[in-house]
């Protein structure tokens, strides 16, 4: 009896995923192309009810079905699969339905109300018996779930994969947020690169700046060696011809000391010779006396 019930609740689950797809495919196929139009439409309500009854399904498989999938329990709600077969059928069977909160507002309850439940209560247990890393019993190569046909799991597959009109929205909303970080990191690549060439001719002139500084250096160190060969000939002319009249004095100071020395000498052959001749003593003490100062005068001059 358990399992006819859990064949029953899983075969109920798919059924209603198969019959929601196929009355959003008759309302699709009624409404125009264009999004503008779609809101004006007389099944705009009818496609709000049927997208918002998607997302319920969505969040419903992606809690239960990977326990379901993996013979660990069934899909145990069985008043959201009657709930959401009301909603359907009030769809299909009503022109001008109320609002989408209006009518889903019990399913959303229920649902919310089951998943809570389902991941606060059941789900510690069920981890506890997992009998690896990987969840899904499809996917390891194990044996399908003892309720449903292999037809059944085919579907369930199917309904899995394809995305959900959230989920599209979501992966829309985000291809544009990438657009747009693209962009600014497109701008700031371009504008990193008009930097790097300023850069790079700033770094050119001051290459170029350098060497014209070492060519200006170079100049300077070959008019400093001019200078320091001139001044060095200077100085050595200089020398030379400071040279030239030191031995001019010298001989000079010679001659002038051989002079006195010849004055002495006669000056003394002088008084000899008076000496001999008689002259009277005074006259003698005068030339004696003027005699040495004479020689001291010549001996200054010296």
């Amino acid at each position: 009896m358990d399992m006819i019930n859990q064949r029953m609740l899983n075969q109920g689950f798919l059924k209603v995923e198969r019959y929601h797809s196929l009355c959003q495919r008759q309302v699709k196929a009624q409404l125009p192309r264009r999004e503008s139009e779609r809101r004006n439409h007389s099944l705009a309500r009818h496609a709000d009810i049927l997208a918002a009854v998607e997302t319920r399904l969505s969040l419903l498989n992606m809690t239960f079905m990977k326990y379901v999938d993996s013979s660990l329990c069934c899909f145990i709600p069985g008043k959201v699969i009657d709930e959401i077969y009301r909603v359907l059928r009030y769809v299909n069977s009503t022109r001008a339905p109320q609002r989408a909160h209006e009518v889903l507002q019990e399913l959303r309850d229920i649902s919310s109300m089951a998943m809570e439940y389902f991941d606060e209560k059941i789900v510690p247990i069920l981890k506890k018996r997992l009998p690896g890393a990987d969840l899904s019993g499809r996917l390891i190569g194990s044996a399908p779930v003892a309720g449903p046909s292999t037809s059944l799991t085919t579907m369930s597959l199917l309904a899995k994969n394809t995305p959900s009109r959230s989920e599209m929205t979501k992966v829309q909303q985000q291809v544009k947020v990438n657009g747009a970080s693209m962009t600014v990191l497109r701008r700031e690549n371009q504008e990193v690169r008009v930097k790097q060439l300023e850069q790079q001719k700033q770094l050119q002139d001051q290459e170029q700046k350098l060497l014209e500084q070492t060519q200006v250096i170079g100049e300077q160190n070959a008019r400093l060696a001019e200078l320091e060969h001139k001044l060095r000939e200077l100085m050595d002319s200089a020398v030379g011809g400071g040279a030239r009249p030191v031995v001019s004095a010298s001989t000079t100071a010679a001659s002038s000391t051989t002079g006195s020395s010849a004055v002495t000498t006669t000056s003394a052959a002088v008084a000899t010779a008076t000496s001999a001749v008689g002259s009277p003593p005074l006259k003698r003490t005068r030339k004696s006396s003027d005699l040495p100062r004479q020689s001291k005068r010549l001996r200054s001059k010296k």
